[in-house]
Formats: C-alpha cells, sequence, structure tokens
C-alpha cells in the first residue's frame, strides 16, 4: 500500500468524519482499494463511529480502540498500526480541499520519493461581522499538521514520533522534527487539505486564545530543543532556541500583552519564559551573530505584519526584568 491516512479520534461522530472519508472516495486517478487505507484510533472515549460508515467506501479503513492518552499519543498509536510506505495525519474534522489531492501526492512518491512533503493548505474561516464563510490561503509552514506526509520508514529510521507529554501546539514539535531531518524534503505550492471551520473549535473561537496557551508553545519548543541537543544538532538547538527567546520578547510587547487585564496571563507566560532562558541562555549567546541577526529581522517583520508597534522595553531590559521575576508566595 502506497498511503496510509492516519485519524485520531476523540469525541468526533460519525457525521463529523463523513467528510473526511467522503472526500478521501472521491479522489481521482489512484488506485484507492489498493493504494489507500484509513487508520482512525479511538482516544480512550465512548464516542464510537459505526461500521456501517465504514462499509460506504471503497478504500479499507482500520478502527482501533485505546485508551485516553491525547492527541499526540493517539497518532503515535496510529503510526504503530500503520504498515504502508507513506503516511499522512489528518484531523478527523478536516476534509481534502479538491478531488485531485492524493493523484498530487502519488506524483511526488514518483522516482526517489520523499522523506517528509510538505504543502500549502486553505483554512476555513468566518468573516467577523456576516459570518460569510472564507477561504485563507496558508503558504507552507512549520505549525500545523495539515498537508504534510512521511515516509513511514524514514519517520522509524530516525526514531521520529509525537511527543505524548505536548497536547496543544504539538505540531510544530513533530513538524521541525521531520523537515530538519529529512534527507530529501519536497514542497508544494498546490493546496490539497482543508481545515475545516468548527463552531466548537476553541482556538479560532477564544479571542485570548494564544494568552491562554503561550506557555504550550514554550513547551513545545523546548522539546525540540532539547531533542536536537539529544542527537548532536547544536545548531537546529540555537535557531529554534533563539527563536523563541525572539519571539517571546517581540510578542511581548503587542497591545493585548500590554493590556492590563491581561497581565495575569503575561506574568505567567514570563514566569515559564523565565525558566526557559536560564535553560538555553548559553544557546543564545553562543550562536553566531548573522545568524542572529537574521532570526530577529524575520521575526519582527512578522511581529510588524502581526499589529506590534513598538518595543516598549530593549530586549536587554525585558530579559533583566524577568530575571528578576519571583514566584508568588
Amino acid at each position: 500500500m502506497k498511503l496510509q491516512i492516519l485519524v485520531p479520534q476523540y469525541k468526533e461522530t460519525d457525521e463529523i468524519v463523513k467528510p473526511l472519508l467522503d472526500s478521501i472516495e472521491v479522489q481521482q486517478n489512484v488506485d484507492l482499494a489498493n493504494d489507500v487505507g484509513v487508520i482512525i484510533v479511538n482516544d480512550g472515549t465512548d464516542v464510537r463511529l459505526s461500521e456501517e460508515l465504514f462499509k460506504r467506501y471503497s478504500f479499507p479503513i482500520e478502527y482501533h480502540l485505546a485508551e485516553h492518552r491525547g492527541v499526540s499519543a493517539t497518532r503515535n498509536a496510529c503510526l504503530d498500526y500503520a504498515t504502508a510506505d507513506y503516511v499522512m495525519f489528518c484531523d478527523a474534522d478536516d476534509m481534502f480541499f479538491n478531488a485531485c489531492g492524493l493523484y498530487i501526492v502519488f506524483r511526488e512518491m514518483e522516482g526517489n520519493g520523499f522523506d517528509s512533503f510538505v504543502s500549502a493548505f486553505v483554512e476555513e474561516s468566518r468573516e467577523p461581522v456576516t459570518k460569510t464563510p472564507i477561504y485563507i490561503n496558508h503558504d507552507m509552514d512549520s505549525t500545523f499538521v495539515h498537508g504534510k506526509i512521511h515516509r513511514r520508514k524514514y519517520l522509524l529510521e530516525k526514531g521520529i514520533r509525537w511527543n505524548p507529554s505536548l497536547t496543544i501546539h504539538e505540531d510544530s514539535y513533530f513538524n521541525c522534527l521531520c523537515q530538519r531531518l529529512a534527507g530529501e524534503l519536497k514542497y508544494s505550492q498546490t493546496p490539497f487539505y482543508l481545515w475545516k471551520w468548527r463552531d466548537a473549535s476553541v482556538c479560532r473561537h477564544d479571542p485570548k486564545y494564544i494568552l491562554k496557551t503561550y506557555n504550550n508553545m514554550l513547551d513545545s519548543n523546548d522539546a525540540l530543543v532539547y531533542q536536537f541537543l539529544l542527537r548532536d544538532r547544536k545548531q537546529d538547538a540555537q535557531f529554534y532556541a533563539v527563536s523563541m527567546i525572539y519571539d517571546a520578547y517581540f510578542t511581548m510587547n503587542k497591545d493585548e500583552w500590554l493590556n492590563q487585564e491581561n497581565v495575569e496571563y503575561r506574568r505567567a507566560t514570563e514566569l515559564r519564559f523565565k525558566d526557559y532562558w536560564v535553560k538555553y541562555k548559553y544557546l543564545h549567546d553562543s550562536i553566531p551573530m548573522d545568524m542572529k541577526a537574521q532570526i530577529i529581522m524575520g521575526i519582527k517583520t512578522r511581529m510588524y505584519a502581526e499589529g506590534m508597534v513598538l518595543e516598549t522595553l530593549t530586549f536587554e531590559q525585558w530579559i533583566r526584568q524577568v530575571e528578576e521575576m519571583e514566584e508568588t508566595k
């Protein structure tokens, strides 16, 4: 089998999962019965998918039950069941964007294939006032699981797995490892994956989602940097540590983080950052100046585009302030 699509399922019902399976069934110019399979692992919930749903499709579907361990551990369980040449992780509430998606993927597999394949993807959103559906194109990134395929034996050979301790912003840990360790990495500007809108989606409805979960970004990056150090890849560790350090600095200069009503979120984040800084300050201090300058320029440009106007403190002033912070008694 060429490709297995790996899907963690928690409380998604038949109705929610059906669009994903429907979008696989309509794929053109591929042998669904022999070349494509789906593996779904239930993450310890009593919301079970039905055999009646699976019987509608021409491709094989495996459905496994597991104890509740979170999305990362469940994706690992999917990977453990996989036997195909390539694997693609999909969320249960998403779908393929067009009927030629798998054709695009299989064309990229031809010849020498790839270790990892990264594609642009489409986000379904809503216009804030009218709630009219809008569709946003995302270029290739290392943040989201969407639109990425991996050679299964490459993941096994490199020991690349999802970190079971990460359940929020867990994608970037796995994606960055896959892309940095790949010997053959391919990209596609053509999107074939749709990140569907869901009314129950917290990350796109809660205006304070990033304020509440920035600590999870630090946890994910911390695990990633540590993983690169374990693999004796200091330059990668430096790149991601310094990128996180300056991302945090410029983020703290955004209006929402300076707003007094969010002071507790800021304090909690800066206390978590203090631990991160103590752990990886040596990577910041030892990185080549030209690499640091490129990282800072890239992050600053992105932050200005996201609404940051002006730094209220210099980096050195902010670091000194963070170092002097104490836990609340």
